[in-house]
C-alpha cells in the first residue's frame, strides 16, 4: 500500500496529476516571457483579488448591525428605543448603563438591527460611544426639539464629537439626527434646528483648531468638520447626515400613539 501511495504521489496525486501538464506548460510560458500570457495573468490576478476585497468588505459591513442612540438627559432617546421595540408608552428615568434589542425592520429582506441605548449623562456618554462606536452601522442623535434652544450650545459640543469620532471610523455609519418631541407646542423644527446646529458646529471648529496642538506628536490629529475657509454644512462631512421630526411620546398624551415611522422607515433603509 506504501509504494502504491508513493506512485500516485509521484504521478502528480490524483486530480492534481491530471492538471500537472499544463501547470508545467504555464510555468514554461512565463519564463519565456509571453508578454500576451503575462496581460492575461496580471487581469486573472486583478479580478480575483478585487473580488476577495469585495467580498471581505461586505462580510465585515454585514457584521456591524449596531444602531448606537445618543443624545443629552431627557432628549427622549430612551423612550423612542422602547417604542420603536414595543410600540408602548413607558417612564423612563436617566440611566447609568446601556440598554440593547434585537429589532425587526420593517422591509421585504425581513433584516434585523441592534439597537443600543446608550447613557445620556455627561460624565458617562463619551465613555460608552468609545466602547460601541466599532461596531455601529448607524448613529441616531436624538435632540429636544423643545428644549433646543436653551440646550443648543451642549448639543453641538456632543455633537461635535459624534461626527469626529464617526469620520474616524474604518467603515462609517449612516447619521441621522432625530429632532424629538414634536408634539409639544414650542418644539423647533428640523430645518431650524439643522442651520442653528450649523452655526454652533462652525464657531467650535474654529474655537477647536485655534486651540494649542499636544506636545504629544504620537497622537492622530482630530479631524475637521467640513472645508477650509468655509461655513460649515453638513453637506460637506464624509458622510450623510440626515434630519427627521420625530415624537416617542405622540400627540395625545402617554396613550397615544408615537409619531416614529419616518424613523422606522430610515431603519428599514439603513438595514
Amino acid at each position: 500500500m506504501a509504494s502504491a501511495d508513493s506512485r500516485r504521489m509521484g504521478n502528480g496525486g490524483g486530480v492534481g496529476g491530471a492538471f500537472q501538464p499544463y501547470l508545467d506548460s504555464l510555468r514554461q510560458e512565463l519564463q519565456q516571457g509571453d508578454p500576451t500570457l503575462l496581460s492575461v495573468v496580471v487581469a486573472l490576478l486583478a479580478v480575483l483579488l478585487t473580488l476577495v476585497f469585495w467580498k471581505f468588505i461586505r462580510s465585515r459591513r454585514s457584521s456591524q448591525r449596531a444602531v448606537l442612540f445618543v443624545g443629552l438627559c431627557d432628549s427622549g432617546k430612551t423612550l423612542l428605543f422602547v417604542r420603536l421595540l414595543t410600540g408602548l408608552y413607558r417612564d423612563t428615568q436617566t440611566s447609568i448603563t446601556d440598554s440593547s434589542a434585537v429589532y425587526r425592520v420593517n422591509n421585504s429582506r425581513g433584516a434585523s438591527l441592534t439597537l443600543i441605548d446608550l447613557p445620556g449623562h455627561e460624565s458617562l456618554r463619551l465613555q460608552f460611544l468609545e466602547r460601541f462606536k466599532a461596531s455601529a452601522r448607524a448613529v441616531v442623535f436624538v435632540v429636544d426639539s423643545a428644549a433646543f434652544q436653551r440646550e443648543v450650545k451642549d448639543v453641538a459640543e456632543f455633537l461635535y464629537q459624534v461626527l469626529v469620532d464617526s469620520m474616524g471610523l474604518k467603515n462609517t455609519p449612516s447619521f441621522l439626527i432625530a429632532c424629538n418631541k414634536q408634539d409639544i407646542t414650542m418644539a423647533k423644527s428640523a430645518k431650524l434646528i439643522q442651520q442653528q446646529l450649523e452655526k454652533e458646529l462652525n464657531t467650535l471648529r474654529v474655537t477647536r483648531s485655534a486651540a494649542p496642538s499636544t506636545l504629544d506628536s504620537s497622537s492622530a490629529a482630530p479631524a475637521q468638520l467640513g472645508k477650509k475657509g468655509k461655513e460649515f454644512e453638513f453637506s460637506q462631512l464624509p458622510l450623510k447626515v440626515e434630519f427627521l421630526e420625530c415624537s416617542a411620546k405622540g400627540g395625545r398624551g402617554d396613550a397615544g400613539s408615537a409619531d416614529v415611522q419616518d424613523l422606522e422607515k430610515w431603519l428599514a433603509k439603513i438595514a
